[in-house]
């Protein structure tokens, strides 16, 4: 069992934090002791996130803007005086086999799950000082074949490349970096690919289930758990790690 003290006097902030996989980890922070700030596209969502956690704080601020995130990171260093742990989980899914597939999806996609993830962690790393822990969320997606899966599997790859860029060129700042790889996992954003209706969904989501060795989903928790382990001094001597959390889907499946 994890200790309930793990965070305690760290400020977290969590990017996409207003729902699924980043509103548990912005939970389960918050529980271990941490004063948290998450982020989302979505003021009502936003609202409602922050209403579930004591003390937290929101901010409405899309990934892809680079502009308001310039914003978002000056009202953090002005309210907070810096960043202990930055989790980011901000990103979209959907699917396109690539005969369909178009400039303006893939851009779409890019610069939210990759540009947008980057740059956010290049911001953030200013306001960081030793001892500072990054986690990333990636994707099985990004490590094998699936079907429509182009344009985000190859952001989610891109991604797992530039953390280890990151984790390369600040571990002599002190600073951690280090990403969590879900499989398929039971959050809202299942139900919302552009362009699939409830039916073909709830197709692909047996798909998934039929595809991991354990026939289940995950659950936003047991990704959110290994987030806190990899933010944590338990993992201090942890970084440039990508952690599968795909009930054995990847390696096995």
């Amino acid at each position: 069992m994890a200790r309930a003290d793990r965070f305690i006097g760290k400020r977290v902030v969590v990017l996409g934090g207003n729902s699924g996989i980043g509103l548990a980890c912005a939970q389960g922070f918050a529980e271990e002791g941490a004063g948290v700030r998450l982020t989302g596209r979505d003021p009502q969502t936003i609202a409602s996130a922050v209403a579930s956690i004591p003390g937290a704080k929101g901010n409405a601020v899309d990934i892809s803007d680079l502009a308001a995130m310039d914003a978002f990171y000056e009202t953090v260093a002005a309210e907070e005086g810096g960043i202990d742990v930055l989790m980011v989980n901000a990103g979209m899914g959907g699917f396109s086999l690539i005969e369909d597939m178009t400039s303006e999806y893939w851009d779409q996609v890019h610069s939210i799950n990759l540009r947008g993830c980057v740059f956010a962690m290049q911001k953030a790393v200013r306001l960081m000082g030793e001892g500072g822990a990054i986690v990333v969320t990636g994707s099985i997606g990004g490590h094998a074949f699936v079907p429509g899966n182009a344009a985000y599997g190859a952001a989610k790859a891109g991604l797992a490349l530039a953390m280890r860029q990151f984790a390369g060129e600040y571990v002599a700042r002190g600073i951690r970096v280090n990403m969590v790889s879900p499989g398929p996992i039971e959050t809202p954003l299942l139900y919302r690919n552009p362009g699939m209706d409830e039916a073909a969904v709830e197709a692909m989501r047996e798909q998934m289930i039929a595809a991991v060795p354990m026939k289940r989903m995950g659950a936003a928790k047991e990704v959110a758990d290994a987030v806190l382990f990899l933010a944590s001094n338990e993992a201090s001597f942890v970084t440039a790690a990508n952690l599968m959390v795909d009930g054995g889907a990847l390696e096995i499946g």
